[in-house]
């Protein structure tokens, strides 16, 4: 690996690493989110939780992944940067771990391919969060950008909950072992 990767992979593990100190810091105003344990968001919350076996300890982070910035200003965006840098820290370490030896271009590349928002928002279908996100009355929830963001902004959220980047780590690649898997074959 290039230095110059290589600087390149730190520099985006300490933003993300310095992401969680910062979120974790400011308090969460959450006041948007619906404290009746039977309402419609509430439940399809509890149904995503069973479907990734990942039980919050806080739904309300949960909640605020899948808030829109077209619903509330109480939204998805910090948690969203901080999922991309999750997945991308995540896939770097197994591909690295896999292959000491992965040329920088090849590295970039395998990461580039799960970054994209159109591979981005199909897993995020997979996991139909286009059912779960909140959004506003003009806003398509299954829009390529609404249902990456969301699927970004739940490994943020994992994070922050267990704080730990292994745990959200572990959790993208529990879900996507298969996929995860081929493009290391690569």
């Amino acid at each position: 690996m290039r230095s110059g990767d290589l600087y390149s992979f730190l520099l985006l593990l300490s933003l993300t690493l310095y992401s969680v100190h910062l979120y974790q810091v400011q308090s969460l105003r959450l006041s948007s989110f619906p404290a009746e344990p039977f309402s419609p968001f509430s439940i399809a919350l509890k149904t995503l939780q069973s479907d990734i076996n990942y039980t919050f300890e806080n739904v309300q982070l949960l909640g605020r992944a899948m808030t829109h910035a077209s619903y509330s200003e109480e939204n998805n965006r910090a948690l969203s940067i901080l999922g991309s840098g999750v997945i991308e820290s995540s896939m770097v370490l197994q591909l690295v771990d896999k292959n000491l030896d992965i040329s920088g271009k090849d590295l970039n590349h395998r990461i580039s391919e799960f970054s994209k928002e159109a591979s981005c928002a199909a897993d995020g279908m997979r996991l139909r969060l286009e059912k779960v996100i909140r959004v506003s009355s003009k806003t398509n929830s299954s829009a390529p950008g609404v249902v990456c963001g969301a699927y970004r902004a739940f490994f943020g959220a994992v994070t922050l909950d267990s704080e730990s980047l292994d745990t959200a780590g572990g959790v993208f690649l529990g879900i996507w072992e298969d996929r995860v898997g081929k493009a290391m074959a690569m």
